[in-house]
This record gives C-alpha cells, sequence and structure tokens, in this order.
C-alpha cells in the first residue's frame, strides 16, 4: 500500500491511515513484541523487527517511491513509528533513524545522490545521523569536527557521540566545520559509508533505557571523501540540520507517543483483572482517575503530534513550533504515563515480567534528545510569532 502524500493530506483518520495503523499494529504484535524483552534484557540489537520492517517495506517507508521505497507521508510515518514504539521502543529506532539520516538528502541532496543512496536505504541498508559531539550537544554549532580540502577532495577528523544504530547503519549524514572562521555558516553536510577508511566506533553506551539500539561513538581518522559527498552548498550545513530536525523531531513525538498508549494498555488491562478488597481495582475511583488522566493526556499528544505532522508534510511557517511542541508534550507525557502505569501495577510495575518498567525507562531518552525538552521550550518561544 501506498502512502504518498496528498494536497490536503486529510482526513487525519482517513480509512487508508486507519488500515495503515491496524497492519502496522498487527506486525509489532506478532514479529516485534515477543521478542522486546529479551532485546532489553540483553541490550541486543533487534534484528528480528528489523527483518520484519523491512520485508513489510515499513522499515524506511518515507522514502519516494521513485527510488524503491513506500512514498509514506509524514502522517504514515508518525504512525508507523508510534505502533513499533508500542511494543517496543529500540525497535522504533529502526525507521525512525532512517528518517532522520536520510531527510538531509530528501531536502538537500542532488539527483544522484538521491538515487544512489536513497535506492540503497529502501533495499535494507540504514541510515544514521551525526551531528552531537562530546562537547557540543544543545550547541550543535560548536562542533569540533572538521572537513578539509585536499585537492579537489576532503580530509574529515573527529568524532561524534551519542549516535543511534552506529555500527548497524551503512551510511551517516555527517555535520562537519569547514570553515571555522564562519561559526554556523561555516558548517557543512557529508554523506559518510561505513566501509570507508578511517571510519570506526567506539563502544557500546551502556545505556538506562532503549538497550536494543546501539548508541555509539563515531570517530573519523582522515576519512577521504571525494566532491560527490558534499549534500547541498558547502556552509549549508548547520541551515540542512536544522531544518531536518523541524521534520524529525516529530518522529520522537510519535516514538513517545507509542510508548505512552504501549503503558496505558498495560495498565488498564491489569486494572481490570487485579482484585483487591474483593473487586477490580479499577472499580476503585483513584485508578479511575490515573486512567482517565493518563488516557486524556495521550489523546492530546496524539493529536498534536499529527498536527505536526500535517505541517511537516505541508511545509507551513508554523512548522518550527509545532515540531517542537509536539516533541516536548509527547516526551512529557510519555514520562508521566508510564511513570503513573507503574504505580498502577505496584510492585509489579516495578519488575520485568510486566513491560511497564522498561517503557518508564525508554520514555526518559525521548525527553533527550533531538532536543532536551528545555531547548524545544526555547525553540516554541523564539518562533511564537509564526502562530496564527
Amino acid at each position: 500500500m501506498s502512502f504518498s502524500s496528498s494536497e490536503n493530506m486529510a482526513p487525519l483518520f482517513g480509512d487508508e491511515y486507519q488500515a495503515l495503523r491496524e497492519s502496522v499494529y498487527a506486525l509489532a504484535q506478532k514479529k516485534i513484541a515477543p521478542f522486546a524483552r529479551d532485546v532489553d534484557e540483553n541490550a541486543r540489537y533487534p534484528q528480528e523487527a528489523a527483518d520484519a520492517l523491512q520485508q513489510a517495506g515499513l522499515a524506511a517507508a518515507h522514502v519516494p517511491e521513485e527510488f524503491g521505497g513506500q512514498g509514506a507521508d509524514a502522517l504514515a510515518a508518525v504512525i508507523i513509528i508510534e505502533e513499533v514504539a508500542r511494543v517496543c521502543g529500540a525497535s522504533s529506532l529502526i525507521p525512525a533513524v532512517n528518517k532522520l539520516g536520510s531527510v538531509p538528502l530528501l531536502i538537500g541532496a542532488s539527483a544522484e545522490q538521491k538515487k544512489k543512496y536513497l535506492t540503497q536505504l529502501a533495499q535494507g541498508k540504514g541510515f544514521s545521523y551525526c551531528l552531537s559531539e562530546s562537547e557540543a550537544g544543545s550547541d550543535a554549532a560548536a562542533m569540533k569536527t572538521k572537513a578539509v580540502k585536499s585537492g579537489d577532495n576532503w580530509i574529515l577528523s573527529g568524532s561524534k557521540k551519542w549516535i543511534s544504530n552506529a555500527g548497524v547503519s551503512e551510511f551517516y549524514t555527517v555535520l562537519a566545520s569547514t570553515d571555522p572562521t564562519k561559526g554556523a555558516r561555516g558548517i557543512s553536510a557529508f554523506i559518510v559509508e561505513k566501509s570507508d577508511p578511517g571510519v570506526s566506533f567506539g563502544a557500546h553506551e551502556k545505556k538506562m533505557g532503549f538497550r536494543g539500539s546501539p548508541t555509539r561513538e563515531v570517530y573519523f581518522d582522515n576519512v577521504e571523501l571525494t566532491p560527490d559527498r558534499l549534500i547541498g552548498e558547502l556552509g549549508t550545513g548547520f541551515g540542512l540540520a536544522m531544518k531536518t530536525l523541524d521534520h524529525t523531531r516529530i518522529t520522537i513525538a510519535a516514538q513517545a507517543l507509542g510508548i505512552a498508549q504501549g503503558a496505558f494498555d498495560v495498565a488498564k488491562k491489569y486494572a481490570h483483572e487485579r482484585q483487591q478488597f474483593g473487586k477490580p481495582i479499577f472499580d476503585f475511583q483513584a485508578v479511575q482517575f490515573m486512567l482517565a488522566d493518563m488516557a486524556m493526556q495521550i489523546e492530546a499528544a496524539r493529536q498534536l503530534t499529527y498536527a505536526a505532522a500535517v505541517k511537516s508534510e505541508r511545509g507551513e511557517t508554523d512548522l518550527t513550533f509545532f515540531s517542537a511542541a509536539s516533541k516536548c508534550f509527547a516526551t512529557d507525557v510519555a514520562m508521566k504515563v508510564t511513570t503513573d502505569a507503574v504505580q498502577v501495577l505496584g510492585g509489579y510495575g516495578y519488575v520485568s515480567d510486566y513491560p511497564v518498567e522498561r517503557m518508564m525507562r525508554d520514555a526518559k531518552l525521548t525527553q533527550i534528545y533531538e532536543g532536551t525538552n528545555q531547548i524545544q521550550r526555547v525553540v516554541m518561544a523564539r518562533n511564537l510569532d509564526t502562530l496564527n
């Protein structure tokens, strides 16, 4: 099924989107959920999920049909990530990271670059995004990784920190300084291949959550890049990076939304089954209020996230605000909902027999990466004038 963008992107809950949701839900329940606990406990890459998503055309569904993808619009991509995250946060990073790494190409690459790399992405070769560094997190313009001209080629040196799916992905969009005297205007974007001589990876980070998604440092030891690896014009990398985040922060909102929904599903079911004082704990108003608040917050986050996805597809002027708002709100909701889900389950919520403790640990990261929620509030404040 193709989910190419339409002029109206409406209705939000149209038949094709509902059909997509149902198909991804079924796939996730059958081929991803059974392995989620093992993936987390052993901190291993969710290969079963990767295979299932690739076979279904969902690992990089956003890739245009002309390059072998599904041509999924922004809302369809959100629904895919949401439904996968509902059962396994780490597995949802497969489509999310593939979109993050390749959006710079969709925005700024040449036709030749798109054909070469997006085609391979659609075939299953992952694409990661290298922006953050040890001393340049929220202050991305302070990056030290540099690319120096050598004849017609570029020599890339430095390192990138906190790179999702590092070592698994075949391709990397790397931001590097090509003119340190110009600050942010001296940053350029390059395509780097895992097989390029001089590319190596650090140890796996031992994380609180999302343990199944490898997070590693990426090292560039005088990596020689030909001119066709430069994305767009020289010095436009930082602007490209910020435009990319406008579109991809929404995928983090989707991820958080799925995690929250998954935790709510477990808590609601448990509340109806758990008996205390001779009746289900759902019959106690205190528990009803908790579940009602959880459902209300999830639905509010969903509406904001879907609205942001529509604005992403249309390229509306207030996208930056809505992208930051959806990421900030949905991830804060996910943290609260998963915490409350653990509380509803009591002692059982605190042990790995139930998935809510894993979901709570996973939710925390969504408040941090692709810009902390404090940074999102800064972004929103700077874009208040774009609102109607």
